[in-house]
């Protein structure tokens, strides 16, 4: 069984987070927008679980992170879901263009 480097991984991790940022960047649905954040997210897990690996085989730390940024990513889905719907019922709309018209 052959071993993958830490170079590959991080090439991944590079990818997925230029991925999140270009989809945040450059969608108005609040919706992709949220996804794209996931993205972000997993990326840095990426990262931790990889140098975790490479550089502290010995302990748990990434691991750790990774779980706390888990947490905290589904803690942030929950909270930002139930306002896209909340703001969906008042306006009919989730596009972030339209938020200047939105009168709070």
């Amino acid at each position: 069984m052959q071993n993958i480097g830490l170079t590959p991984i991080l090439f991944l991790s590079c990818g997925l987070f230029f991925i999140g940022i270009y989809g945040f960047l450059t969608r108005r649905n609040m919706i992709t927008m949220l996804m794209a954040i996931e993205l972000i997210l997993n990326s840095v897990n990426i990262n931790f679980v990889a140098f975790n690996k490479f550089l502290f085989a010995d302990k748990l730390d990434g691991v750790f992170f990774t779980l706390f940024v888990i947490t905290i990513a589904a803690a942030e889905a929950a909270v930002a879901i139930a306002i896209i719907i909340n703001l969906y019922r008042s306006y009919r709309s989730i596009d972030v263009d339209d938020a200047d018209t939105m009168k709070f």
